[in-house]
């Protein structure tokens, strides 16, 4: 009874919202069930409003809510930088890559990724590629699903006191429930609901550490003067205004590319485009998903410097090694249960629609790009299979998630440049460059991965003064050069003319 009186507002807002996203699910099971088309893709029937929301959702996740806010805590309103290079790569995935990549997808009959480069760069070779890029998918996409419920557990366990594994166990095996339901068509639908619910909770949360101190004038004045120790020790000053003081800008500009890439990369972001139903759809999703992405991030990615205005030293010293709890903390030291509960269900939000979408691609990429390569399957065996290899993902990131190897925001980082380096030049040329060959693509995802791993655990935290330098700068670098050069070497692995003008005619 002490505890529901305690909790019971927030229990109530978090609970409610589960249950609709169980019942989206449930309603679209009979439709997504009717045939790869529908359970994949959604039958390329979406909205535009529906697909611009989810967009937005699916990217803005936890990463963004608690990794990237509480980031902020650490290094100051600098950090708010990153969210620039994040809403250019929003503009640059809408209108140079959706469009094409609609058109594209539709005439080769693809449904994932990994069998869009099988099919688009069409030869013996480009079997292995998709073989290749599927496993791909299923080593990066670990640690990004370990960053998200890392962040949703922490914050069940401050404002709720829910357990850390009782929290990473809901938020995963939840969403892999009604994802497993209603496939492509409960992904999108509930992660449209939950971008609004997203959209608000981040313009409520920027707002509480002014109400908590009194106003603008007051926290900036506290801000400017704080006498917390960062985590080098020193007190920081005016650090957290002072752009660049707390942080290099190498190190914000890797971030800043590690994560804003993926938006031209990875396939939670692009399959958005397999589903839209229409030109117009993509006109209006262009346009407005920018707007959703850019309010939310001006919003989000300061956050957590604010919230020094609200803590003593004694709680600072604790947030500032521990900068994924600090929005938990804030809202539980706000200590509203209304304002908390509406917050709790809208980072609930951020962490399912993110987790919806690549638990869907883990499983479209073992059954549909491996599995269904080595031994064809009938369609009804590749949904069932498909909804058995999601819930088995889920239990091994369950298990990492128990002992996660780093903080959510390197997490997301380390998985956003595998993505970067492996799939963009693929991408970008199979879109735009009939020339790009099979060998091409090959060479250069094998050199990025290759150039991620050495570059991170080799040079990055070896060598000094590398440590800012992220991996996705050299690795997509290195990757990008290796696919334009391999590709023009080996002209005579073009694909056939007939398919080429039909693509690009």
């Amino acid at each position: 009874m002490n505890y529901f009186s305690e909790h019971g507002v927030v229990l109530i807002f978090t609970v409610i919202y589960t249950l609709f996203c169980l019942y989206i699910g449930w309603f679209f099971k009979n439709k997504a069930k009717q045939g790869v088309g529908e359970y994949y893709v959604a039958k390329r029937e979406i909205p535009g409003w529906v697909v611009s929301l989810a967009f937005f959702s699916t990217f803005a996740s936890t990463n963004t809510y608690i990794g990237q806010a509480g980031m902020a805590f650490q290094y100051g309103l600098s950090w708010a930088w990153v969210g620039l290079f994040w809403a250019i790569f929003c503009v640059i995935s809408w209108l140079v890559l959706g469009p094409r990549m609609r058109n594209q997808t539709a005439l080769l009959k693809s449904y994932t990724i990994p069998d869009y480069f099988h099919f688009r760069y069409k030869s013996n070779l480009a079997r292995s590629i998709r073989i290749l890029s599927a496993f791909t998918i299923l080593f990066a996409t670990i640690w990004y699903m370990t960053g998200i419920a890392k962040g949703c557990a922490h914050v069940l366990t401050s404002v709720l006191d829910v357990p850390y594994p009782l929290g990473a166990f809901l938020i995963i095996f939840i969403t892999c429930a009604y994802t497993s339901w209603g496939g492509m068509y409960s992904v999108l639908w509930t992660d449209a609901i939950q971008g609004i619910m997203m959209f608000a909770v981040a313009i409520i949360m920027v707002l509480l550490p002014f109400i908590f101190v009194g106003g603008v004038e007051p926290l900036f004045d506290q801000m400017t003067a704080v006498q917390h120790l960062g985590k080098d020790g020193r007190p920081i000053g005016d650090g957290l205004i002072t752009f660049g003081s707390l942080v290099s800008f190498m190190y914000i500009l890797g971030i800043g590319l590690a994560v804003g890439m993926k938006q031209i990369s990875e396939p939670r972001c692009l399959i958005r485009f397999y589903s839209i139903d229409n030109a117009k759809s993509m006109k209006f999703a262009m346009i407005w998903t920018p707007i959703f992405l850019g309010v939310s991030l001006v919003c989000v990615m300061g956050l957590g410097a604010l919230v020094h205005g609200m803590v003593s030293e004694e709680e600072a010293s604790f947030l500032i090694e521990n900068t994924d709890q600090v929005v938990g903390f804030m809202l539980a030291k706000f200590g509203n249960p209304l304002i908390s509960g509406i917050c709790v269900a809208g980072l609930f939000a951020a962490g399912m629609s993110s987790l919806a979408s690549v638990i869907l691609i883990v499983g479209t990429a073992f059954v549909k790009d491996i599995w269904h390569v080595v031994r064809p399957l009938e369609d009804r065996k590749l949904i069932r299979n498909t909804k058995w290899t999601m819930f088995l993902y889920c239990v091994i990131v369950f298990l990492v998630t128990l002992y996660p190897p780093a903080g959510i925001v390197e997490l997301s980082a380390f998985s956003g440049a595998v993505f970067a380096a492996s799939f963009f030049p693929a991408i970008f040329g199979g879109l735009y460059l009939r020339w790009g060959t099979d060998l091409g693509v090959l060479s250069s995802m094998i050199a990025g991965i290759a150039c991620n791993v050495v570059w991170r655990f080799g040079f990055r935290f070896r060598v000094e003064g590398l440590s800012d330098i992220h991996e996705v700068i050299p690795s997509f670098i290195f990757a990008f050069l290796v696919y334009v050069v391999v590709s023009k070497l080996t002209q005579n692995r073009v694909p056939d003319r007939n398919m080429l003008d039909r693509l690009f005619g």
